[in-house]
């Protein structure tokens, strides 16, 4: 009698269990990452080949906080980026369907590479405070309107998506300790007052977009080029490596990053 009071106890629960409507697991988000070279990982020295002269990379904070997330990534981040080429290569990645969205631009919009390039040769070959006063009037009058224009066409693909847009750090602690380049005290701490000045004007515009701003700055003081531990690359064979976050660099952003997303 037992027995069959177990039975039918069991079968009860089977019943019961069947009829329950099941537990409801939550569908992974859908992941777009856009922008430049600081985005698809270039300075970690190692990139996924199909990515071709994009060079991105699994090092890259997108693809880290992806993976801690739980996300479906789409990696459209290709180094040399500037806002046009995002809004022509990349945006069409994002759709209705994108529920996370991460954005990093402007740098080459001011043509922070050739800067550096000038600033970093000797002070009687190098015109280093006119290449910066031609990026501070680039990010003061010409960059906002594209990154405005840019994180509308973002929302209006994807209205009910959490953009997170992401700042530049400042490249130098004070010391040049690399071989082969010549930037004085004066130079670095202009280029660095520079990468302030694109910050200001990237939040700003995050900021009238609704957009939530990651800034890294203070998280990189100390662990600039020549800092301990290095974040940024100096001077590097292949040229293309210096002056961008390392692997340990990507590391910290995808810690700043994925809080916000």
């Amino acid at each position: 009698m037992k027995s069959f009071t177990g039975l039918l106890t069991a079968a009860a629960l089977g019943a019961a269990m069947l009829l329950s409507p099941g537990v409801a697991h939550a569908a992974a988000p859908n992941y777009v990452a856009l922008g430049d070279s600081y985005a698809s990982g270039v300075g970690t020295r190692s990139y996924i080949e199909s990515s071709g002269s994009c060079q991105r990379s699994t090092k890259a904070y997108a693809y880290i906080d992806a993976g801690r997330i739980g996300a479906n990534l789409t990696f459209v981040a290709c180094s040399g980026a500037r806002v046009a080429d995002v809004t022509a290569n990349q945006l069409p990645a994002v759709t209705s369907s994108t529920n996370i969205v991460s954005v990093q631009v402007g740098g080459n919009d001011a043509g922070f590479s050739s800067v550096i390039t000038e600033c970093a040769k000797p002070s009687w070959l190098a015109d280093c405070t006119g290449a910066v006063a031609n990026a501070r009037s680039i990010i003061n009058n010409s960059l906002p309107g594209r990154l405005n224009t840019l994180y509308s066409s973002i929302r209006s693909r994807a209205s009910s998506a959490k953009v997170v847009v992401v700042g530049y750090p400042r490249l130098f602690n004070g010391t040049d300790c690399n071989a082969g380049t010549f930037f004085s005290p004066d130079e670095m701490t202009k280029l660095n007052a520079t990468a302030d000045l694109l910050n200001s004007k990237v939040s700003a515009s995050a900021s009238a977009a609704g957009f939530t701003f990651v800034d890294p700055t203070s998280n990189f003081i100390g662990h600039a080029v020549c800092g301990s531990p290095e974040w940024i690359n100096g001077l590097s064979n292949p040229v293309s490596e210096s002056y961008h976050p390392n692997v340990t660099g990507q590391a910290a952003y995808a810690g700043l990053v994925q809080p916000a997303l």
